[in-house]
């Protein structure tokens, strides 16, 4: 089987290339390369797909093709570019294509309109939408969740990882009753292979079931083997101290303020766990996130808290 996976140099797309090499697949990734290295023994084509004819060094035809895009117009030009070339379309998008996040709903944004900024971080949701409609009905339509694990630079789970691992008490969001979903990007690889394979098409919610932060920290801390000491911080008190949710600096990676983002973790994803996706276990995903983080020497920093800032905020939480 000859599968192109545009992208193949970050995360996911990585390590779709990855478990598709190992699964005997004739592999060729495409990128402009300034992400990353794809892994090793599968055919790097260097392209550009912003500029016309982009993927024109990217020859033959393909079983598989797998799209991680997020801009409608590189989307649009591979579509036309492999027209006659590609067997099944994969396109990964995202469950923020959902236009209400306050409820698990099926409503979804517009897309984005053809004259508006596909680079601008408001416009995501809608762009993923514009590149659905783009790859066809009889594409599988991957609409992932929060995707973690061993080389995921985001730190919006490695974050709690690393500070679980570290000790003491812990700053913690919420309510531990509150939900949360995620997928492991080892998980998600698999079950896109798999589904790719079989000629699967229409939308599927990539991720876990709910389940509730009390066990997220719960699994996390047995996987480091830690006895936990969690601080538990109403939203509002989080909200007056100005903790960011979600990401990014001064944050709190997991927590997203209720009601707006009742909906945002709260998925029944039962169609796609029927369709095969399996997940493993929180303290699996921890574990071997950890040993990523030690053996690489990743430095967790673009989400979180300090350790300066959460020493404050427990210091005023008495």
């Amino acid at each position: 089987m000859r599968t192109l996976v545009l992208g193949g140099t970050r995360f996911l797309s990585r390590e779709i290339a990855r478990q598709a090499r190992d699964r005997g697949h004739e592999v060729v990734c495409a990128a402009r390369g300034l992400a990353g290295d794809p892994p090793p023994d599968v055919e790097f084509v260097r392209v550009d797909r912003s500029e016309d004819g982009g993927l024109a060094a990217v020859e033959g035809p393909f079983d598989l093709v797998i799209d991680v895009a997020r801009h409608p117009s590189l989307v649009r030009r591979a579509v036309m570019e492999l027209a006659g070339r590609a067997g099944h379309w994969t396109f990964v998008s995202s469950c923020s294509v959902y236009s209400d996040f306050g409820e698990a709903n099926q409503v979804l944004h517009e897309p984005l309109a053809a004259d508006a900024d596909e680079t601008d971080p408001e416009n995501y949701g809608p762009a993923k939408v514009a590149c659905e409609r783009i790859v066809g009905d009889g594409a599988l339509v991957v609409r992932a969740g929060l995707i973690v694990g061993p080389e995921d630079g985001s730190d919006r789970f490695t974050y709690w990882v690393d500070r679980l691992a570290r000790g003491g008490p812990v700053l913690a969001p919420g309510s531990p009753n509150e939900l949360v979903q995620l997928v492991d990007v080892r998980d998600l690889a698999a079950w896109t292979l798999d589904s790719a394979e079989k000629g699967l098409a229409g939308p599927y919610d990539a991720i876990s079931m709910p389940f509730s932060r009390g066990k997220l920290l719960a699994e996390i801390a047995k996987s480091v083997a830690v006895e936990p000491e969690l601080v538990w911080a109403g939203q509002e008190f989080l909200i007056e101290q100005k903790v960011e949710p979600w990401m990014g600096p001064r944050s709190l990676p997991m927590w997203l303020p209720l009601p707006e983002y009742a909906g945002f973790m709260t998925r029944d994803t039962s169609a796609t766990l029927a369709a095969g996706l399996r997940i493993r276990p929180v303290a699996d995903t921890a574990r071997d996130t950890l040993a990523w983080q030690r053996e690489s020497g990743h430095t967790v920093g673009r989400s979180g808290l300090t350790t300066a800032e959460e020493a404050e905020l427990l210091r005023m939480l008495g």
